[in-house]
């Protein structure tokens, strides 16, 4: 299974060559993985990787209900997911990006642009899609009293943990990433920035046991996203398509808005007046810790807000017909576009 095509072979275990053939190298592992479900003395180990653990089965008014808590042994199976998604992004990039490429002909700056904004659209709309899905069937949007109370959520649905587990397998692979897509130097800091607090933010919801909010503002968080990089993509493929920048700063500010509205309504309304408000880690319970970082989140997204608009104002960014256009390739993309994917 070859990803690229290779125009001149390197020496082994050289720097190219792990380049050039990382995602066959991860997908031999993967396989090997696979293999070991085949036999009964490895068949447990490989489990380990490819299905979340800690699974509880209880009797309820439905039948048997199968849920999860989290545990050290999570991060076997983040491994595992996290060699997919290296696979998955070098299917990305070959099979769709590279060709967009070839055909649009960008500077080598826009290029990088370009496919980072390709691969995160690719990724957002599936996270969206599947954010959504679960919001629906686990009846959070028509019950949103449910994102706080019983609080610490401790018992999580398969399809619940694996989302998380896979959310933490994306931006983990994003790392490794920024040297297998040589990217420069100068653009580092930038996406380390994002990354990490992507990373944050989504262990910090699923470690405190805040799933059900977490899986809320995550939605919000990638819908904003997807409408940046599908706009990103359409002005690289024609400068003149700009008014999708106009539509992503609508979206921008009021996903910002929702996220304090809810932070507000689930924190202030529901865990303040949650029966044990103090620290308890066998319980699982971290509302003390939770309300200190809330107010912190509630007071960073306002400043988002108040400099988002401060800057666009400055750069003619909302309603503008001759927008700025600094060197990442597309309007408005200079701390704009740092504060939107971190926020």
């Amino acid at each position: 299974m070859a990803f690229r095509r290779r125009n001149k072979s390197y020496p082994f275990f050289s720097q190219e060559f792990l380049i050039q053939n990382h995602a066959d190298i991860v997908f031999s592992l993967v396989i090997f993985i696979l293999i070991g479900l085949m036999f009964e003395a490895t068949a447990k180990t490989a489990i380990l990787f490819i299905q979340p653990q800690y699974n509880i089965t209880t009797l309820s008014q439905e039948g048997e209900v199968t849920t999860y808590q989290y545990g050290w042994k999570d991060c076997a199976t983040i491994l595992f997911y996290f060699f997919i998604t290296l696979i998955l992004h070098a299917v990305v990039q070959e099979y769709l990006l590279d060709k967009v490429n070839r055909r649009l002909h960008l500077s080598k700056s826009k290029n990088t642009k370009f496919n980072e904004s390709g691969q995160l659209c690719v990724f957002h709309l599936v996270s969206s899609v599947w954010s959504f899905y679960i919001l629906i069937t686990e009846g959070y949007l028509l019950h949103p009293s449910s994102l706080w109370e019983n609080y610490p959520h401790t018992h999580l649905r398969f399809q619940v943990k694996l989302f998380y587990l896979t959310q933490l397998a994306y931006w983990l692979h994003a790392l490794p990433e920024l040297y297998f897509q040589k990217v420069r130097k100068e653009e580092i800091p930038r996406q380390l920035q994002y990354i990490s607090l992507y990373l944050l933010h989504i262990s910090a919801a699923y470690l405190l046991n805040l799933s059900r909010v977490g899986l809320v503002l995550v939605f919000l968080q990638y819908v904003s996203e997807l409408g940046f990089h599908i706009a990103r993509l359409l002005y690289f493929t024609d400068e003149s398509h700009q008014k999708m920048f106009d539509l992503w700063a609508v979206s921008f500010v009021f996903t910002r808005m929702a996220t304090l509205t809810l932070m507000f309504l689930a924190v202030g309304f529901g865990l303040a007046r949650a029966e044990n408000q103090g620290l308890d880690l066998e319980m699982g319970n971290f509302n003390t810790f939770v309300g200190l970082f809330t107010r912190f989140l509630k007071v960073w997204i306002t400043w988002l807000i108040n400099t988002f608009a401060l800057v666009c104002r400055r750069n003619e960014c909302l309603g503008s017909r001759t927008l700025g256009k600094q060197s990442s390739g597309a309007p408005c993309s200079g701390k704009i576009r740092i504060w939107s994917l971190t926020s």
